[in-house]
């Protein structure tokens, strides 16, 4: 690890020296970010009556954007899509392809870029070292990544986004709100214990 002064949990990973320069040191744990939400997007359960199904993706975001810090959350986020989209078979299933990166569950792609990014800059400020500041920003990010998934089904599938007996809410967040509160408090938990562990090593 170099000698500057740890600002997310990440710049406490010990790299190679040829890694330690700024931009190696950021495209590896840009790359790694994308991977760990490519794995975690294997995570899958389909619930039949939506096209949105329940993945380990969620807490992915919230703990990428959390230990990378902004800049490299949203890059890594980008990236996962970006390498789903061109065929690489990330997202869930191991699907991937055009078609499916720009369908019914690209508004949460979407979100989940601006997710991972409202995370890291709660941690560029040293905010995810506390349990409770770093909740709120995993409960904000969650109401984001639904924001943007909510709007673009509506769109894509052509239901209204909150109005009659189908809808983008009742498809694309009410049959999630259990599982990702669980998630967002895992996910919360992640930076909070990292650092505590980090302090809690004798100097």
């Amino acid at each position: 690890m170099s000698n500057a002064v740890p600002t997310v949990l990440t710049d406490l990973i010990p790299m190679p020296r040829v890694m330690e320069k700024s931009v190696a040191r950021d495209v590896t744990l840009v790359v790694g970010g994308a991977l760990f939400t490519a794995l975690c997007a294997q995570i899958v359960v389909h619930l039949g009556f939506t096209p949105v199904p329940i993945t380990g993706q969620t807490f992915a975001v919230l703990a990428v954007g959390g230990a990378l810090g902004s800049r490299r959350a949203i890059a890594s986020q980008a990236l996962y899509w970006l390498l789903g989209a061109i065929g690489l078979p990330f997202y869930a299933d191991a699907s991937g392809g055009w078609s499916r990166a720009t369908g019914s569950t690209f508004g949460y792609f979407v979100g989940f870029v601006a997710a991972a990014g409202i995370v890291g800059w709660y941690a560029d400020r040293r905010d995810d070292r506390n349990f409770v500041t770093s909740l709120s920003a995993m409960a904000l990010s969650t109401a984001v990544i639904y924001f943007f998934g909510a709007m673009w089904l509506a769109h894509s599938i052509g239901v209204p986004v909150a109005t009659g007996d189908t809808n983008a809410i009742t498809l694309g967040v009410a049959p999630f709100l259990a599982g990702d509160a669980v998630k967002l408090v895992l996910a919360a938990l992640v930076s909070p214990v990292g650092w505590a562990l980090y302090y809690a090593k004798p100097r």
